[in-house]
């Protein structure tokens, strides 16, 4: 690939993920040419073809393979029991590959998967977007520039409320494949927390099937609770069933305290048809700013950008030059560790 010309990608599935944060982000930035989706719902085939004309959209992803030779990326944006196969052939037809989260069901699986890149010489990462959020990045400025001093204590929280049960593979797959909310939004809450606090030496967990028309053990109301290293602890929350959400975050120093509401409003946005391009994007109203202080005396945090667009820039920078991958693997890896330890003691 000169580094010049565009990053020749294809991605596999257009569902929430390949549909809403990947092929947005391939679309607006000139570094990408979005060649290829794959998708095997016709009603998805049909919105892929209307959004993205240029694009070829096929049904299988056998169609990676046999264009491989045209492609330079693949995005794998399916259900987690396919992220290995995918990811995997992809390789090894001399591909570089973006997974989704979560990278794989297990900790061992995504070991072996970035050995395999390394044997081929590729470039492997996974798409943690959560990274870029908002009210994330805002946090780590806080924290960098010692306005909280000491974190003792961080809580953080992905809630809504949907009653009648978490849809698509979130509830329907059972755990030993990636199903669940703890693989679905625990993977955003424990990548953030070790980014921030780093690694963990004790993990503690309270994970739930609330739904009564269980088919499978996927969770959908859980708690994990990380002792870091550090000192800090980690207070983690994920449910569909939050008829009352508490803050996103809420973090305690020993200096001030920050508590942030609502969530990073770029997923609404990108599913309400707005572009990345749009000056807008990623922009917090001021009623949505999270506060600083301690007792009754807070006042106002004006927010990073959110900025999920970031991933593929730092990703073509990775791509052509040589520059370090936007998401370490390994780090992806460490999550899904903490995955299986809270899953393993909650069965306690």
């Amino acid at each position: 690939m000169r580094n010049d010309s565009p990053i020749r990608v294809a991605v596999i599935g257009f569902g929430t993920a390949g549909r809403f944060f990947h092929a947005p982000f391939l679309a607006a930035d000139p570094a990408y040419d979005l060649r290829l989706i794959i998708t095997g719902d016709p009603d998805r085939q049909a919105a892929a073809r209307a959004a993205h004309p240029s694009a070829t959209v096929a049904a299988t992803a056998d169609a990676v393979t046999a264009h491989a030779s045209d492609l330079d990326l693949v995005v794998v944006g399916t259900p987690p029991s396919t992220h290995v196969e995918l990811a995997g052939n992809a390789l090894r037809a001399g591909l570089d590959v973006v997974v989704d989260k979560p990278f794989t069901p297990t900790a061992a699986e995504g070991r072996k998967l970035i050995a395999l890149a390394a044997e081929l010489g590729r470039r492997l990462t996974v798409f943690q977007n959560r990274r870029w959020d908002a009210d994330f990045r805002t946090l780590r400025r806080l924290i960098a520039d010692g306005r909280l001093g000491t974190v003792h204590a961080f809580e953080s929280r992905f809630e809504w409320w949907r009653p009648d049960g978490l849809g698509g593979w979130k509830g329907e797959t059972g755990v030993a494949d990636g199903g669940g909310i703890l693989f679905d939004l625990g993977t955003h809450l424990i990548d953030q927390a070790l980014q921030l606090f780093g690694p963990v030496t004790e993990v503690l967990a309270d994970v739930n099937r609330r739904d009564p028309r269980a088919g499978c053990d996927a969770d959908d109301d859980t708690v994990v609770i990380l002792r870091h290293a550090c000192g800090t602890s980690s207070r983690l929350t994920m449910s569909s069933v939050a008829a009352l959400p508490g803050p996103r975050f809420r973090v305690l120093g020993s200096r001030n305290g920050y508590v942030k509401h609502g969530l990073d409003g770029q997923e609404a946005a990108l599913k309400a048809g707005t572009s990345p391009a749009d000056p807008a994007f990623g922009r917090e109203p001021e009623d949505c700013w999270g506060r600083l202080g301690q007792g009754h005396e807070t006042t106002p945090v004006e927010p990073e950008r959110g900025n999920y667009a970031e991933f593929y820039r730092l990703l073509a920078l990775a791509l052509r030059d040589g520059a370090d991958l936007p998401v370490d693997p390994g780090d992806a890896v460490d999550v899904l560790d903490v995955i299986e330890r809270a899953h393993t003691n909650a069965k306690k």
